[in-house]
């Protein structure tokens, strides 16, 4: 048991499982495997086990808090089955073997919602986006993508994508989002704000939500998010809610996960003698206060 622990805690680490929904997957695979082959007594023993094996898991990436909020998930699924069994058995006591398939058919279905919540999210598309609007967006989401699509289906019209340096994966997604036929435009970063007076609407995708409403999301959000507030124009967030974090922001800074900084400025481009004055800084993530988003559209 042990070893599978070990193992995703080290995935984690050298960030080879990363982003919500696999750190999501991965969390609720390796309780489910707790719950069929560990030793445990009783409902406490197991949700202690739960608890311990999950905090190991979010320390290994602390930012990836999509951990935590499955393993809090499966606690609550493990109370809710004890005291189904209670209420069926009319007793205190009842099998073992009962709580262990109901807990596991519980995070089997946990395991489906996840898998299907960015379909759950696309199919109330139309009530948001309509007809002869013009969107804006930030690099490439899949659940953005999805709306996008889905509403594209009965309703004509124009996205603006920002290409989110240094990733530039907001290309990904204006080619994506244009081989379904919606009229794309892709823009530079440097031009959000000159052109935000113009669009009707801001739609996300986020990495996490936080306790008070903020976001952690990718790196440009913050300021996508602040020229709408200028401008006054509506951001919808899309959230599939093992997004949705207990953690409050002390510390924004936390968030902000360094990437390498060789995809601004090339360690060859530097001045042999300036490389050691200079820090060049790739943030993974922003966090975006919570008075900036003006709607959370989940897949429930």
């Amino acid at each position: 048991m042990n070893t599978v622990v070990q193992n995703l805690v080290d995935r984690l680490r050298r960030r080879q499982v990363a982003g919500s929904f696999r750190v999501a997957l991965e969390t609720a695979k390796v309780h489910a495997i707790i719950v069929r082959g560990s030793r445990w007594t009783d409902a406490a023993d197991l949700a202690a086990s739960i608890a311990v094996k999950g905090a190991l898991l979010q320390a290994a990436q602390p930012v990836e808090l999509a951990a935590t909020n499955i393993t809090n998930r499966v606690i609550g699924l493990i109370r809710e089955e004890e005291r189904n069994l209670i209420a069926d058995s009319g007793a205190a006591s009842f099998n073992r073997d009962d709580l262990k398939n109901n807990v596991i058919d519980a995070i089997k279905e946990m395991t489906d919602e996840i898998e299907n919540s960015v379909a759950n999210i696309s199919s109330q598309a139309l009530e948001h986006i309509h007809s002869n609007e013009i969107i804006m967006t930030l690099g490439m989401d899949a659940a953005v993508e999805r709306f996008l699509k889905e509403a594209a289906k009965l309703r004509k019209f124009q996205v603006i994508v920002a290409e989110t340096a240094p990733s530039y994966s907001g290309q990904q997604m204006a080619l994506s989002l244009s081989q379904s036929n919606i009229d794309v435009t892709l823009i530079s970063d440097a031009s959000i704000f000159a052109v935000m007076s113009r669009v009707n609407k801001v739609i996300l995708g986020t990495h996490a939500v936080l306790a008070n409403g903020g976001l952690v999301a990718p790196t440009g959000s913050n300021i996508i998010a602040a020229a709408a507030k200028h401008y006054a124009t509506p951001v919808v967030v899309l959230t599939e809610l093992y997004k949705l974090s207990q953690e409050y922001p002390f510390d924004v800074d936390a968030f902000g996960v360094p990437m390498s900084p060789d995809a601004i400025v090339g360690f060859a481009e530097i001045d042999a003698d300036v490389v050691e004055g200079i820090d060049v800084v790739n943030p993974a993530y922003d966090f975006v206060v919570p008075d900036l988003v003006t709607l959370f559209i989940t897949n429930m």
